[in-house]
């Protein structure tokens, strides 16, 4: 059986006033969100197709900020407009106008951080960019972090927060995180110093202790490279900046020194030949810049000269390459002129009646009259 009074409470309910404002609000609201959907769409391909005919980075980045506008404005866009039609009094456009602010801080920051997302990976894809790769992405990072800060503190200070304590309190709070993760922190500080300060960068082949590699990769917290023998070092960025490194790959020339020793029993005007003729063999080898050479010191059992000359490459093959076209090239000399290199030799002098002690058993034998020394 039907039950009228049921009907009847439920018919008084939506007749109020109240319900029927809801209802036409949702109404306009769903009518307006996709009118505005509509109207965007076309207002963005329309700006999109305009950009795309002007050059510069600018319009580029126009296309993507529009690109990311986020369809809950749209709809927040659309639930205003319902308020302002239909009037549901002071505390609900209160409420609406808080959320209205939100939806507007946070496509603000989606904006902002799709500019600066592209400016990333546009900077780090230019050949420029990559040596400077480490920079640009602690640059980004601290944009992101202040942009997405400041929305935060916006929106909870149009909420009625007190922004003041708590940002004192987020102050005591990063000390505290500060001496927690502080390890961590020194490898980004020191990630951040290579950055700025380019001690090194991406391909370069560096020395530090008993490592020699190639950097493959640089990190927030850590550095990849390719040593000699084949396997990847990681090391943690504080660490490598505490080493003396040696960075090879800034080296514009190779200064070179090395010793040449003759025998003594050359004669002395064909020593006066060695220091001409090793300036003759280096000045006529590509890629060189003779120095000086000079007989340096009596040796023990040579005549020492000392070379140096320079290497105008920092490639270390093409300095063991010119180094072996030099030693080829005095070996062959050197045999010219019948200069031959020393060797270590021990002479024995033998000498005859050698006074001994008076009554000693070496001088009644008559066998032993002589000694080697």
């Amino acid at each position: 059986m039907f039950d009228w009074d049921l009907w009847r409470s439920w018919e008084e309910w939506i007749s109020q006033p109240v319900f029927l404002d809801f209802v036409l609000v949702v109404g306009i609201a769903i009518a307006s969100y996709f009118a505005l959907r509509i109207l965007m769409s076309s207002i963005t391909a329309r700006v999109t197709s305009w950009l795309s005919r002007r050059k510069g980075r600018l319009s580029h980045y126009g296309i993507e900020v529009f690109k990311h506008t986020s369809r809950l404005l749209i709809a927040a866009m659309a639930l205003q407009i319902g308020l302002a039609v239909v009037d549901l009094g002071p505390g609900w456009e209160d409420q609406v106008s808080h959320l209205w602010f939100l939806v507007l801080a946070l496509q603000f920051g989606l904006w902002v951080g799709a500019a600066i997302a592209l400016w990333k990976e546009e900077t780090i894809s230019d050949k420029a960019g990559q040596d400077n790769q480490l920079t640009v992405t602690m640059v980004a990072l601290t944009f992101r972090i202040i942009l997405w800060a400041v929305v935060l503190l916006s929106v909870l200070a149009n909420l009625g927060v007190d922004i003041t304590a708590f940002v004192a309190s987020l102050g005591i709070g990063g000390i505290a995180i500060a001496l927690a993760v502080q390890a961590l922190l020194s490898d980004l500080f020191a990630s951040a110093s290579i950055g700025v300060d380019k001690p090194f960068t991406t391909g370069n082949f560096i020395v530090f202790g008993d490592i020699a590699g190639t950097i493959e990769y640089i990190g927030l917290k850590t550095t990849r490279i390719r040593s000699l023998s084949g396997e990847q070092v990681i090391c943690s960025n504080t660490k490598l900046l505490q080493q003396t490194l040696h960075n090879y790959s800034r080296m514009k020339e190779r200064r070179v020194v090395f010793n040449l020793a003759i025998s003594f029993r050359t004669p002395i005007d064909k020593v006066r030949e060695v220091p001409p003729l090793i300036r003759q063999v280096i000045s006529s080898t590509n890629q060189t810049r003779f120095d000086r050479a000079h007989l340096s010191a009596f040796a023990d059992y040579a005549l020492k000269f000392e070379i140096v000359y320079f290497v105008l490459s920092a490639d270390y093959n093409v300095y063991m390459d010119i180094q072996q076209a030099i030693n080829f090239s005095l070996l062959e000399e050197l045999d010219k002129r019948d200069i031959k290199f020393a060797m270590p030799v021990r002479a024995l002098e033998f000498l005859d009646e050698v006074p001994l002690p008076e009554g000693s058993r070496a001088g009644k034998d008559p066998a032993i009259s002589q000694t080697g020394r």
